[in-house]
C-alpha cells in the first residue's frame, strides 16, 4: 500500500529531483505539494512546483502557495547563488499552465490531513513556517498525521548557513522549535547524514547518459548547483539534501538514528541550531524536559541510496 505525501517545498534543483523521485516511486501517491519560501521566494516556489507537476504529466497534483514569510525572523534573501536566479539552474524554462489551488497552504495540510487521519506523510524540504501554521490553525493534526519527515537540521555537524545552523532551520527557527516539539512523529534528515551522500560527476553522468528524459532533465538542471558544491566545497560533485528525505520516506533502513528531545535557538548568534538532548536521564527540569521523542538520522548507506535513487530516475 502507498503512503499519501505532502511534501513542502521551496524548489530549489535538490528539492526538484526530490519531487522527481516521489513521482517516480509507486510506494509514494503524492498528494499535493505545498510551496514556502526559502531557495527561492513564494511566489517562484509556486510556479516552480507547478511547472513540475506539468513537465513530469501530473497537472492533476494540487499545488498550495504557502506563506511568504517566516513566523517572527525577517525574511532573508532568496539562495539564487546556490540554485540560481530562476530556482533550477537557470534554464530558463516557460510558465506554467496550471495555477495553485485557491486556499493556502497551511490550510490545504490541514483539510488534507484531518480528511485521511493516520495516512498522510508530511515531508518538509524547507522552511518550516507552513507546518507551524497548520499546527496553529488546527492542532489536532499532531494526532492525525502519520509522521512528518524534515529534511534540515544539524544535530553532530556545523550548519551550512552559519556553524550552528542549516539553512532550512535558520530560515524559521521559530518554526521549527514548534514543529520538533509538537506531539507528531518527527524524524530529521539533516546535515549529518546528507553531506555524506556524494552525487559525484561520475554518478551525474550516467544519469544523463541513461536514455532516461528525466535522468537528463534533472542532469540540466544541476550544473549551477553542482558549480556551487565545487566552488564552495571543492567538491566535484553534490551533497544530497532533500532527496534524502524522500529516501527515507521509501527505506528507513537506509540510515541509522537516535532519539532524544530536540529544541531549536531562535535568537542570537546560535540562532538555527538543532539542540538533541542525547541524556535522556537529566534529572533537572529544563527546556527539554518533558519534550517529545526526536528520531534523527546520523548515519546513512549512501551507496544504497544512491542506488535506489538512480534505478527510480532512470526507469
Amino acid at each position: 500500500m502507498s503512503k499519501k505525501v505532502i511534501i513542502d517545498t521551496d524548489p530549489g534543483v535538490d528539492d526538484a529531483m526530490a519531487i522527481l523521485l516521489a513521482l517516480k516511486s509507486p510506494e509514494i501517491e503524492l498528494v499535493g505539494l505545498t510551496t514556502i519560501y526559502g531557495n527561492v521566494y513564494t511566489d517562484l516556489a509556486t510556479q516552480n512546483a507547478l511547472r513540475l507537476v506539468e513537465l513530469t504529466g501530473r497537472p492533476d497534483i494540487p499545488v498550495a502557495h504557502g506563506a511568504e514569510s517566516p513566523l517572527l525572523a525577517p525574511l532573508g534573501p532568496a539562495a539564487d547563488f546556490v540554485h540560481g536566479w530562476d530556482g533550477l539552474g537557470n534554464i530558463n524554462l516557460p510558465p506554467p499552465q496550471g495555477r495553485a489551488v485557491d486556499r493556502p497552504a497551511a490550510q490545504f495540510i490541514v483539510e488534507t490531513v484531518m480528511a485521511y487521519p493516520g495516512e498522510i506523510t508530511l515531508v518538509p524540504i524547507g522552511p518550516l513556517t507552513n507546518l507551524a501554521l497548520a499546527l496553529a490553525l488546527e492542532p489536532r493534526i499532531a494526532d492525525h498525521v502519520a509522521e512528518v519527515v524534515v529534511m534540515g537540521g544539524a544535530a553532530t555537524v556545523n550548519g551550512n548557513v552559519t556553524p550552528a545552523a542549516e539553512a532550512n532551520i535558520i530560515n524559521d527557527p521559530h518554526a521549527a522549535d514548534m514543529v520538533f516539539t509538537a506531539a507528531w512523529p518527527v524524524t530529521m534528515v539533516g546535515l549529518d547524514v546528507t553531506m555524506q551522500i556524494i552525487m559525484t560527476d561520475d554518478y551525474m553522468l550516467a544519469l544523463k547518459t541513461s536514455g532516461s528524459p528525466m535522468a537528463e532533465f534533472i542532469y540540466t538542471i544541476s550544473r549551477f548547483y553542482r558549480d556551487f558544491h565545487y566552488d564552495t566545497h571543492g567538491l566535484a560533485g553534490m551533497h544530497t539534501h532533500d532527496p534524502s528525505a524522500i529516501a527515507y520516506v521509501l527505506d528507513p533502513t537506509l540510515f541509522t538514528t537516535v532519539r532524544g528531545p530536540l529544541r531549536v535557538v531562535t535568537e542570537g548568534i546560535a540562532a538555527g541550531q538543532t539542540l538533541l538532548d542525547r541524556r535522556q536521564n537529566w534529572r533537572q527540569p529544563n527546556a527539554w524536559t518533558g519534550q517529545p521523542m526526536v528520531n534523527v538520522c546520523l548515519g546513512a548507506d549512501a551507496e544504497r541510496l544512491l542506488a535506489l535513487y538512480r534505478e527510480r530516475i532512470t526507469a
